[in-house]
């Protein structure tokens, strides 16, 4: 058993340098294809180089499902969620001189309609359990099934529309595309596609061994460590774009990012799989946690228009409370807010 964890933690470590390097090649293509298209800034960040840094955790949904462990790849999702929005925004801000500058359409478009995002989610997850409860779980449980999953789907589409509009606005630098060689560069994005995939599934695959062998769910291993390894690619975006003066764009893709997360990767399993059983008071303080991660960077974000080096600390401090809180709970039961049961 410890010959097979010791071989997983190294799995873990080896998938998540694939998932890295997959990405880097995927989102430098996302972001020159960008260019040569003439999309605008807050274009690139929110939809192009946000789906394509969000394309791990995708991945992992649906290796998960396939696999007959959706628990695992929803609690990478919203764990990645929880990531993105406090780690992320922190190690950008950190990681430069200056403050990351926003506006007010990533303000008050962008990061409204992230949080739009999670409360369409929330609400789907309760008419799950209302109309489709479980019994003989032991818990508050439901099931999601195809046509539930539509609805965060559908307000994706939305979300869709709106940048589309933004987009038709947009007057593109006529010489914004010169020396991009397109096809090479679509070349680059499919081979980065290739490479998460593979590392993906052997990463599942290894997370699942290292929560059955410590005895954690498959939901909590999926908010730590499947999360932590597949957002990498996120943070990668944001900081480079942090450094290049590109505020917006950083915090437009940790927006972007979490919001195709949370209403496309999670109901593509269920639609994958056509139902799913899931425990509700297992999920609720993990919304709970998202949700108050949110309020608490829109804060940031409003106060001048910027997130300072103070606010960027605050942020990681809030991460690492998350963190400890989990282990907490896992290893000791203590607080007790999340059940030991279900996954």
């Amino acid at each position: 058993m410890v010959e097979s964890v010791g071989l997983a933690v190294v799995v873990v470590i080896v998938t998540t340098g694939a998932v890295w390097l997959g990405s880097s090649w995927l989102e430098s293509a996302s972001e020159r294809l960008s260019e040569y298209y003439g999309l605008p800034q807050v274009v690139q960040g929110s939809v192009v180089a946000a789906v394509g840094s969000s394309f791990p955790e995708l991945a992992t949904v649906v290796v998960s499902a396939l696999g007959g462990a959706l628990g695992l790849g929803t609690g990478a999702i919203v764990g990645s969620a929880i990531f993105n929005i406090l780690v992320i925004p922190a190690v950008a801000g950190i990681s430069t001189e200056e403050d990351i500058e926003a506006n007010r359409t990533l303000v008050y478009k962008e990061a409204q309609f992230y949080m739009l995002a999670v409360s369409a989610l929330v609400i789907t997850f309760a008419m799950a359990v209302i109309y489709y409860p479980v019994d003989g779980t032991g818990a508050i449980s439901g099931e999601m099934n195809r046509p539930l999953a539509a609805i965060p789907v559908a307000l994706y589409g939305l979300y869709i529309f709106i940048q589309a509009q933004d987009t038709a606005d947009h007057t593109a630098d006529p010489d914004s595309g010169d020396g991009i060689d397109a096809r090479r560069q679509w070349g680059y994005l499919l081979a980065g596609l290739a490479v998460i995939l593979v590392a993906v599934h052997e990463l599942v695959g290894a997370v699942e061994t290292i929560g059955a062998a410590l005895g954690v769910g498959e939901f909590i291993m999926g908010v730590t460590v499947a999360a932590a390894a597949t957002s990498l690619p996120d943070a990668l975006v944001s900081v480079r774009a942090a450094r290049d003066d590109r505020g917006v764009a950083s915090l437009a893709n940790v927006l972007g990012s979490n919001t195709f997360d949370l209403l496309v990767a999670i109901p593509v399993g269920v639609l994958i799989v056509g139902t799913w059983s899931f425990n509700f008071e297992l999920a609720v303080p993990m919304f709970a946690v998202l949700t108050l991660a949110t309020v608490l960077l829109f804060t940031f974000l409003r106060t001048d228009l910027a997130l300072s080096t103070p606010e960027s600390a605050a942020l990681l401090a809030a991460y690492a409370l998350f963190v400890a809180w989990v282990v907490l709970e896992t290893a000791t039961d203590a607080v007790a807010f999340l059940p030991t049961t279900g996954g």
